[in-house]
């Protein structure tokens, strides 16, 4: 009965303990968190499975207290829960388990001990730097090595002269964990203020005869911890023919204070390789807040290509209207790559000033400008809609078309006449098609689909029958509820072209929305090839969306009835054949009953049962 009550206990606490956040459990309520903690220590002091007791061990690191330190010190010395009881204690706050653990790292050996000396350092106990400071010389170089990053994270005087010491005088296999203390040590000096003294730590780390992954660290911590007199040793770093050291440089440079090091940076780049200097543009751009924006211009611009497209590609970043003109010079290089490299530039500056500044130009640009710069107002959909239309009358071909694609990516609904107009009567007849595609772009992005969708239907009434296809393909693309009215209205329509058109569309209409609408042209249409091609729309409809059982077979019922010619039944029956349902079925053996249908519709029944009995 108890081992029962116990598991109903821990299934009540990972019930709790999953519906809060693992960091909020004790703090949303105490009282709760106390009872909690009762049953954990039940459940440590039973016979439960070492699983069970391995759950309440990481719970207890929620809601353990000083209560429950002397069960989990229990389960210090046991193999399968050792590590389990170390998450709870370096969790619980207070002296108790803090004292557990420097006593279980005396009494216990191999690699308990060295999971003991790890959970010291988690909790930076300080008041175990003698006990580590002895386990430094430990003949075992695991424990050696894990006191050795124990002390390093738990700093102070006493830590790091010892760390320090050590670092000239133990063994190969332990020098590395020192070294590593070492660093850590220096870091907390650094934070403290006590720079000079973590310069001396670092800098002697650098020196050592210690892997090259302890080099780097101390690398970074002897230039950062120099502030701007650590700049020649960056760039030293960056002068590296080790790759690692100059990865370093780069991981620096973005945190590094100060402006003084962007201008050592930018007479760096030329004395590096183009590939390294091609990433050093990219790191200073990273430096947004004290980037030196005119070197990097001016590598855009001149000297090795990989640079020059580095820093193209980093004033997306850092670039401001001061680039345009610069940009705007390389769109005209005879290296395509970089004067592609350049428009999309041009076309990601960021910031609202470069808009500005780009419409200002407008009025005074000539030639290939001209045309850039409408292609940038329609590519970062500036609102300059008025200055755009003006342009509409330049005698430049490319300048008009440029114009009309600005204008579809950035006209509003109020002014979409003004497409509209260029659309069904241009100026310039060349223009028509491109005004078209424009009209299509601008009418499919406006938010209210059926306001645009009204407007594009008034300009119908006032258009020739050509202009009037035009408008209603647009209003097909537009979509939505009075799209699909205005169609309907033009299928059955006195117009021929309107009835051609709108038929043709409806039958292309990409949702199930329009299956009454099809279904009620397939009956009542002005003539019999828009009434065929309305059912078939139908069916179509019935065959290509997803749906319900019932709904699918019912539309299918509705076209057999419908349907007046065998081939429009077939194609129900393939429907049918497609979608099996037990109602789907029954309708294919009613069409048995047709003479004309009866060898398909049998087959089709077939096909359906074997899929069904599958």
């Amino acid at each position: 009965m108890r081992t029962i009550r116990i598991m109903i206990h821990l299934m009540v606490i990972l019930a709790a303990c999953h519906a809060l956040p693992a960091d909020s459990v004790k703090a949303a309520d105490p009282a709760a968190s106390s009872e909690i903690e009762k049953s954990l220590i039940e459940v440590l002091q039973s016979e439960a499975s070492p699983a069970e007791k391995a759950i309440a061990c990481k719970k207890l690191a929620v809601d353990g207290s000083s209560e429950a330190v002397p069960e989990l010190a229990k389960l210090l010395p046991n193999e399968q829960l050792s590590s389990w009881a170390r998450i709870a204690l370096e969790a619980i706050p207070g002296e108790e388990s803090s004292e557990v653990l420097r006593a279980a790292a005396q009494s216990l050996d191999g690699r308990l001990q060295v999971g003991m000396i790890n959970s010291i350092g988690a909790r930076r106990d300080p008041q175990a730097v003698d006990l580590l400071i002895k386990h430094l010389a430990d003949e075992d170089a695991e424990v050696a090595s894990a006191s050795a990053v124990a002390l390093g994270k738990i700093g102070g005087e006493g830590a790091t002269k010892s760390l320090r010491q050590a670092l000239r005088s133990a063994p190969h296999g332990v020098r590395s964990a020192v070294a590593e203390g070492c660093v850590l040590c220096a870091e907390r000096l650094h934070e403290s203020g006590d720079s000079e003294m973590a310069v001396e730590v670092y800098d002697e780390v650098r020196l050592a005869d210690v892997p090259q992954q302890r080099i780097i660290e101390a690398t970074r911590g002897a230039i950062l911890a120099r502030n701007q007199g650590g700049i020649p040793m960056l760039l030293e770093a960056f002068q590296s023919p080790d790759k690692k050291m100059f990865q370093l440089a780069l991981g620096i440079v973005r945190e590094f204070p100060g402006s003084q090091v962007d201008q050592a940076l930018a007479n760096e780049l030329a004395n590096t390789t183009p590939q390294r200097a091609a990433l050093m543009i990219q790191a200073m751009a990273d430096r947004s807040d004290t980037v030196s924006l005119a070197e990097i211009l001016k590598a855009a611009t001149q000297g090795d290509k990989l640079v020059r497209l580095s820093a193209i590609d980093s004033l997306r970043r850092v670039g401001d209207p001061s680039c345009l003109a610069t940009l705007m010079k390389v769109v005209d290089d005879d290296d395509a790559e970089l004067a592609n490299a350049a428009k999309q530039t041009l076309a990601d500056l960021p910031g609202d000033k470069v808009n500005t500044e780009i419409v200002a130009m407008l009025p005074d640009a000539e030639g290939e400008n001209y045309t850039l710069l409408l292609e940038l107002i329609g590519q970062r959909r500036i609102n300059a809609v008025e200055e755009v239309v003006k342009t509409l009358d330049n005698a430049n071909p490319a300048v008009r078309k440029a114009a009309l694609v600005a204008l579809g990516e950035t006209v509003s609904l109020d002014r979409l006449s003004v497409l509209v107009t260029q659309a069904v009567s241009p100026r310039f007849p060349e223009d028509a098609s491109e005004a078209q595609k424009a009209l299509r772009v601008a009418s499919i992005r406006m938010p209210d689909r059926e306001a645009c969708a009204t407007q594009l239907a008034s300009a119908m009434g006032q258009s020739n029958p050509a202009s009037q296809t035009i408008l209603l393909e647009t209003i097909s693309e537009v979509g939505g509820s009075k799209a699909l009215q205005i169609l309907a209205g033009a299928a059955k329509s006195d117009s021929p072209g309107l009835q051609d058109n709108g038929s043709r569309l409806l039958g292309k209409w990409n949702g199930v929305d329009a299956a009454p609408v099809l279904l009620d042209l397939a009956k009542t249409g002005p003539a019999e090839k828009y009434r065929i091609r309305a059912l078939r729309g139908y069916i179509g409809i019935a065959r290509k969306f997803p749906m319900s059982e019932q709904q699918r077979v019912e539309m299918c019922q509705q076209a057999m009835d419908a349907a007046k010619r065998i081939s429009e039944q077939q194609l129900v029956l393939d429907v049918l054949k497609i979608h099996p349902s037990q109602a789907g079925l029954k309708l294919a053996n009613q069409a048995k009953l047709n003479p004309e249908l009866k060898e398909q519709a049998t087959a089709t029944a077939q096909a359906i049962a074997a899929k069904l009995k599958k």
